[in-house]
């Protein structure tokens, strides 16, 4: 159970998940030095709108600086490229392929009201997990040159024409 606000850490991991590892920690540090502004997408009650969340790529422009929940995802983060590093992955083609974050159990204290009531005062508390992988590379375009495997030339056959092909014909 990190005791970092749910709703923050859910915005913060929606917005690094598919991101470059190193692209992504370059965020995390903007955003504890203000200089760019997490956009929240979901929870968005009550939260006020930012110049910088339109520099973002996400609809609307509401946004925080969640310092507390952006630390501990910065340091979550550097602990997985660490890991990965010992498991012998290549850091420069590391992307954060799953980012997901579960509310833990409420932390539960109580407020005194009016009247001799007591309230719930309850933290929100969240879980958090990261998978990095490495990007794959894709396959390199065959030269125009080289004999292409059978049914690879590339030509388009309608669907007449492949029927054609299926059917053997006896008796010529």
């Amino acid at each position: 159970h990190l005791r970092v606000h749910f709703k923050h850490c859910r915005e913060i991991a929606h917005h690094i998940s598919g991101m470059q590892v190193n692209r992504a920690m370059k965020f995390l540090d903007d955003v504890l030095a203000f200089k760019a502004v997490v956009p929240f997408v979901k929870y968005t009650g009550g939260v006020g709108r930012k110049a910088q969340a339109k520099q973002s790529k996400t609809p609307g422009s509401k946004g925080r600086w969640p310092v507390k929940a952006t630390a501990v995802i910065r340091d979550m983060l550097t602990n997985a490229i660490a890991n990965a590093e010992t498991k012998g992955l290549d850091v420069d083609t590391l992307y954060v392929s799953h980012a997901q974050c579960n509310k833990a159990p409420a932390g539960r204290r109580r407020t005194y009201r009016a009247h001799g009531r007591i309230g719930k005062y309850a933290s929100q508390p969240a879980h958090i997990e990261f998978i990095l992988s490495e990007k794959k590379k894709g396959v390199d375009k065959a030269p125009e040159d080289e004999e292409a495997g059978e049914g690879a030339t590339g030509k388009k056959i309608t669907r007449k024409q492949a029927a054609k092909k299926r059917f053997v014909s006896i008796g010529e």
